[in-house]
């Protein structure tokens, strides 16, 4: 009995050290931060790695925590449902503010717009429903980055594409703007998929606290953001007010 409860100790220690992590880890450095042989933590993590708790990099043999803990007491909501789950709240994001609203949840290495409303006044617009958007150039993408894992794993190894002069492109920058969408709980793209295009998006969790979408407002950059170009704040208390709101009708913050 003792050994069994010491082997979960060890996998929960793994699994710690593999979260905490943005990019995948060698074996040896695993072993060493938790202070076990490689032999044993290798036994460990390939037990891991059957229960889906573990991913293992076909090409340079590092590890990654896998989809089956990313989703661990999580319902994942398709897009049809997570649209009726919020409609009306995106809605009431787009009234308030008076420009365009989204709400996007990560799906194979996109954001998936699950609902656009479009902003009141002339002018001509696009439907975005369904659409997939750029993970590192949107303000949707970004906070999808920042707070699910999976979203995250997706863009490691991967080429930032340049869409206009002010995409961030360079891998150090864009991990610093997602350090940054963690420590306030929004992310802003000013420019950055197209140049007269800024967004805001705050993170949408479910009962378990886990990210399952971002909500959000997009338009003209001299509309959302003020003299200095930074979002407004008005702006950013609204869709964070919202996005806050749709969690809490998924069940976040409700006694079990």
């Amino acid at each position: 009995m003792s050994r069994t409860v010491q082997s979960v100790e060890r996998a929960a220690a793994l699994l710690r050290v593999l979260s905490a992590e943005s990019e995948p880890m060698p074996l040896g450095q695993l072993a060493l931060a938790v202070g076990l042989a490689k032999p044993t933590a290798h036994g460990l993590l390939r037990t891991l790695a059957e229960a889906g708790f573990v991913d293992q990099d076909p090409i340079t043999g590092r590890y990654l925590v896998g989809a089956g803990l990313l989703h661990l007491g999580s319902v994942t909501l398709d897009l049809n449902e997570l649209r009726s789950e919020t409609l009306n709240w995106v809605d009431t994001l787009a009234a308030r503010t008076g420009e365009e609203a989204r709400i996007a949840a990560y799906r194979d290495g996109s954001a998936v717009v699950a609902h656009h409303v479009f902003r009141a006044g002339p002018g001509t617009q696009v439907m975005d429903t369904g659409r997939s958007l750029p993970l590192h150039a949107t303000a949707l993408g970004k906070v999808l980055v920042a707070f699910d894992p999976g979203a995250a794993r997706s863009v490691v190894g991967q080429r930032l594409e340049r869409l206009t002069f002010r995409t961030i492109t360079d891998r150090s920058q864009l991990l610093r703007a997602l350090a940054d969408a963690r420590d306030t709980g929004w992310a802003a793209a000013v420019a950055e998929s197209r140049p007269e295009l800024a967004g805001i998006a705050a993170p949408v969790r479910d009962r378990g606290g886990y990210v399952v979408a971002a909500v959000g407002i997009a338009g003209p950059v001299p509309r959302l953001c003020d003299a200095r170009g930074l979002p407004r704040l008005d702006l950013i208390e609204a869709v964070v007010g919202v996005a806050r709101s749709i969690s809490r009708a998924l069940g976040h913050g409700r006694a079990a």
